[in-house]
């Protein structure tokens, strides 16, 4: 049975996208910075009968966790199939009023400890937890890498103001550590071209969670649709690519 580890998996997005493949006959591990709730997270899951699950404590900001994650995952299995580096944080806040609050959305403002914040989830978790897990998904036949990012993290859409969210998606902090995990992933992408892995980054779109104090529109269904579709491409599929199927619903790729 070939399996998959997703961080961030205990609810919204990462709990979908669990789901999905424990559907497609997968053994799935439910990474939670918080192991109740990742516990909770299985019982749901066995309770709509998929029993092929197990709850790993791991919080990605912290190296000894990520480490002994992916020891106890190491005593379960030899081979890990699929990694999606699901976890993640806006780092945007809001006020009792249900207003954003500038210190840590705009670039004028947003404070250097909201930037170490974020990027020690989004981009300094993802290294860790990745290099953590490379040698289980060296041994898979076809191993499959997928960065939760997101169309924010386009520079390209960013400085175009024909971009239907070009005013509306100015997330400073946020959006450049999409952007910098982006630019890790192509990098080892770049590394890993000539072995079976396939290493992409996809943006689930705006997706009604409490990531996003729940104002998205896109149900987390379709989202974790988007992910698992890339989690699950054959050896002749992208690898170092950018997709968001929001952004473009034709092919899927979007510009850095």
């Amino acid at each position: 049975m070939k399996s998959a580890f997703i961080t961030g998996a205990n609810k919204g997005i990462g709990f979908e996208i669990a789901k999905q493949l424990l559907q497609k006959g997968f053994y799935v591990y439910i990474g939670a910075r918080d192991k109740s709730k990742g516990q909770e997270a299985v019982e749901k899951l066995k309770a709509e009968g998929l029993v092929n699950t197990k709850a790993v404590q791991i919080d990605v900001t912290d190296k000894q966790s990520v480490m002994h994650a992916r020891s106890e995952l190491g005593k379960q299995i030899t081979t890990l199939d699929i990694l999606i580096n699901n976890a993640g944080i806006s780092g945007v806040k809001v006020d009792n009023e249900g207003n954003f609050i500038a210190e840590s959305l705009t670039a004028e403002r947003a404070t250097i400890d909201t930037f170490k914040e974020v990027y020690e989830t989004n981009v300094y978790g993802v290294v860790r937890v990745t290099q953590a897990f490379l040698d289980l998904l060296k041994k898979s036949s076809e191993p499959r890498i997928v960065m939760v990012s997101s169309s924010v993290g386009s520079l390209t859409q960013q400085s175009n103001p024909q971009w239907p969210m070009y005013d509306s998606a100015k997330y400073a902090v946020y959006a450049s550590s999409k952007s910098a995990m982006n630019m890790y992933t192509v990098h080892l992408a770049y590394e890993l071209r000539d072995t079976p892995f396939r290493i992409n980054m996809v943006d689930p779109g705006y997706t009604k969670t409490d990531f996003n104090y729940n104002m998205g529109f896109t149900a987390v269904e379709t989202a974790a649709e988007r992910i698992a579709k890339y989690a699950l491409i054959g050896p002749d599929g992208p690898t170092g690519k950018f997709f968001s199927e929001e952004n473009n619903p034709e092919t899927g790729e979007i510009p850095w």
